[in-house]
């Protein structure tokens, strides 16, 4: 029996009617339209399809969307601004992080999670987060010199 469930995404109060088990994967791609959040593996291994709820990253295939009610979400859609890529975004790009671009947005909401929270992450903080992800295409290096990038980028943004 499907419900009302209401939360803010990408800083705009939405109410979905879907049974309350769905998953939020499926509610933001199915449902939503927004499809920037990559469907992987079904069991919270890849990270592709990481979002941020109430500042930490989730993984939105074994999330139900009745867990959410009520709280902040944000998808890779929601960080631009207009034309004008968010930090993190940029960091990535630049470093060659981006390949086939699959598991991009997934390591982009795990890194905006940590650094909005924390911008002085240590080198081990990031590397636990990226450890969170898969990758078949870079060798993880670019990923490791994009995370670096996009914290020294936040941190002057927060000046």
């Amino acid at each position: 029996m499907s419900e009302k469930i209401t939360f803010t995404l990408n800083g705009v109060l939405t109410t979905v009617d879907v049974e309350p088990d769905m998953m939020l994967l499926d509610v933001i791609r199915e449902v939503l339209n927004l499809t920037g959040t990559k469907h992987g593996c079904d069991n919270s291994t890849c990270g592709t399809c990481t979002v941020v709820a109430d500042g930490k990253a989730i993984k939105s295939c074994n999330t139900p969307v009745s867990k959410v009610a009520g709280a902040t979400l944000f998808t890779i859609e929601g960080l631009a601004k207009g034309m004008e890529l968010h930090p993190i975004q940029k960091a990535l790009s630049e470093s060659g992080a981006v390949q086939c671009g699959f598991c991009t947005p997934g390591i982009i909401m795990e890194l905006y999670a940590l650094l909005e929270s924390n911008p002085n992450a240590t080198q081990q903080e990031l590397e636990n987060a990226l450890n969170k992800h898969l990758c078949r295409c870079t060798g993880y290096e670019p990923i490791r010199d994009g995370a670096l990038m996009a914290q020294k980028l936040v941190q002057e943004r927060n000046q």
